[in-house]
């Protein structure tokens, strides 16, 4: 029995041995699990080891390449060396980019693999969007877009600048951001020129490409111009020289410029004021009507389309001069030149109280200049012409300044003006007019030269311009302020300047063949105002009275 049982035993060993003998040794068989935790640079695979083919497993994973059917010759992990399921985590890889994975098991005949499974990593080039600028002063502005980082890292900028070329480079405020939903940027920037037209647009950079938005524009505010005063440069009796000088207009086109001024500090454009022209940079300006002895505040101005700006405020006093008592002041008239004058107000008549002193017609055509003796001598000064009734009547007008000389006798005397110029019923400005015999009379009654009438109340006060032989002192309760202009005879010559005041009164129109004109003058008394037969062509004072 014992020696049977033996035997079978034997006979089991024997046949273990022949079948294990006849077992064949294979590469594992395995199968590669889906990629599931993308990023974008990472994933998660893994497989699973059905068979060892027969071999322990000596090393497993997954491997990966941007080419189909990837080996351990490429990027892989190395998860052990067990049959059956595992696990493994993909690394390093490249944002938006298309892999191939393949699970390996390795045992002592080789390397087999799963099925080559491919999927891609999260991440693309970024989107932007330039938006509309916001919080726009004269200087800054807020910078806006929107960026979808598409999961990567993302560096956010602004370009700006005058031109599409930009220039300027500031980072947004918000950068780096990432994720995959729309982020809204911005970025401040300052020191900006005010009234100036700007473009910009908005960068973004990650690891995989750069994205430009689109070119926007907008303008700072404009402000009112930057100027300064000049200081005064020259002062008379009733004008004086400054001007100004304009820095920047203010993001605008400088419209007007001058100075203003007023007898109280911190005068503005709704005083008087003078208009010279427009454009930046610095400027001359000349003030006239000013009253003797006064003191003035004055300040340079410049106006854009935002406002006026006013530069620093000066002062002056004006030196003493033919005294003229602004309790008397009607207002100011300009004339088509700008030449400013006072008015007074004598009884129901309004005069100008200063004499006239325009180159041009209120039409504005130019009054020619006749400083040669013999060419006034032999100017026509009225003249019909044409072939065919009605014919048309032309006058010569002319002016001179008394001896020729502006800069002595011009601000105080004014202009000499022949008859044809009066003629033309266009010399004072609009509203304004030559006045009558019957309008001079109101102030001047008509009387013998002996007995009177006397100028004093007409008269400048005091001997400032007239001669010291004069017979009266002048007191000037109207204001009129009567001078001693002279005349121009009518050969030429100029006579009796600081002795006599010409001045032509109109009779409404004079005609070729009648030598008088209207003539009024002061020599101490004044004589009546009446119709002087002399030449047409003397020179004499204006006077305008208000229509």
């Amino acid at each position: 029995m014992k020696n049977s049982i033996k035997v079978l035993i034997l006979i089991f060993l024997i046949l273990t041995v022949i079948f294990h003998s006849c077992k064949k040794e294979e590469l594992p068989t395995l199968s590669t699990s889906s990629i599931t935790n993308i990023t974008a640079t990472s994933a998660t695979g893994g497989g699973n080891i059905t068979s060892d083919g027969n071999e322990r497993i000596t090393s497993r994973g997954v491997c990966w390449s941007i080419k189909a059917n990837p080996t351990t010759s490429d990027s892989r992990t190395n998860d052990g060396d067990e049959m059956g399921q595992f696990v493994s985590t993909l690394i390093g890889l490249t944002a938006g980019s298309m892999y191939h994975v393949r699970a390996y098991a390795t045992n002592s005949v080789g390397t087999s693999y799963g099925a080559d499974l491919s999927f891609s990593t999260l991440g693309k080039p970024p989107e932007c969007i330039s938006q509309p600028a916001t919080n726009i002063t004269p200087s800054g502005a807020t910078l806006n877009g929107t960026v979808d980082a598409n999961y990567l890292s993302t560096d956010i900028s602004f370009e700006y600048g005058t031109t599409k070329s930009y220039g300027q480079t500031i980072i947004s405020d918000q950068s780096p951001t990432e994720g995959n939903s729309i982020t809204n940027v911005s970025a401040n920037i300052s020191g900006l020129t005010p009234g100036t037209t700007y473009h910009f647009r908005i960068i973004s950079v990650n690891s995989v490409g750069t994205a430009n938005g689109n070119d926007l524009t907008f303008t700072t505010l404009s402000v009112v111009p930057t100027l300064t005063t000049t200081s005064i440069l020259y002062v008379t009796a009733s004008s004086a020289i400054t001007g100004g000088n304009i820095t920047a207009d203010g993001g605008a086109l400088i419209t007007s410029k001058g100075v203003c001024w007023a007898t109280t500090p911190n005068p503005t454009i709704e005083n008087s004021k003078t208009s010279d022209g427009t454009g930046i940079g610095s400027f001359t300006s000349k003030i006239n009507c000013l009253f003797g002895a006064t003191n003035y505040y004055v300040r340079a101005y410049a106006t854009n389309s935002n406002g006026t700006g006013y530069g620093d405020q000066q002062c002056l006093i004006t030196k003493l001069g033919p005294i003229f008592n602004p309790s008397l002041t009607y207002g100011l008239v300009t004339d088509i030149d700008g030449n400013c004058y006072k008015t007074i107000q004598i009884g129901n008549q309004i005069w100008m109280a200063e004499n006239l002193k325009t180159i041009h017609y209120n039409d504005g055509n130019p009054i020619p200049n006749v400083t040669n003796g013999e060419e006034w001598a032999n100017l026509p000064t009225a003249a019909w012409v044409g072939t065919e009734l009605p014919l048309t009547y032309i006058t010569y007008g002319a002016y001179c300044w008394y001896n020729n000389e502006t800069d002595t006798y011009g601000n105080d005397y004014g202009i000499l003006y022949n008859w044809g110029a009066v003629g033309t019923d266009k010399l004072c400005p609009i509203g304004w007019h030559v006045p009558s015999l019957a309008e001079w009379r109101i102030i001047c009654p008509e009387t013998d030269y002996e007995n009177g009438p006397y100028g004093e109340e007409l008269m400048e006060t005091g001997k400032i311009h007239w001669n010291e032989s004069a017979e009266l002192d002048g007191i000037n309760t109207t204001g009129f302020t009567a001078l001693p202009g002279g005349y121009r005879q009518s050969t030429g010559e100029f006579k009796y300047s600081g002795y006599q005041g010409y001045y032509w009164a109109s009779n409404g129109r004079t005609y070729p063949g009648l030598k008088f004109a209207w003539d009024i003058y002061y020599y101490g008394r004044i004589t009546t105002p009446s119709a002087v037969l002399e030449s047409e062509k003397q020179g004499r004072s204006i006077r305008c009275i208000k229509d």
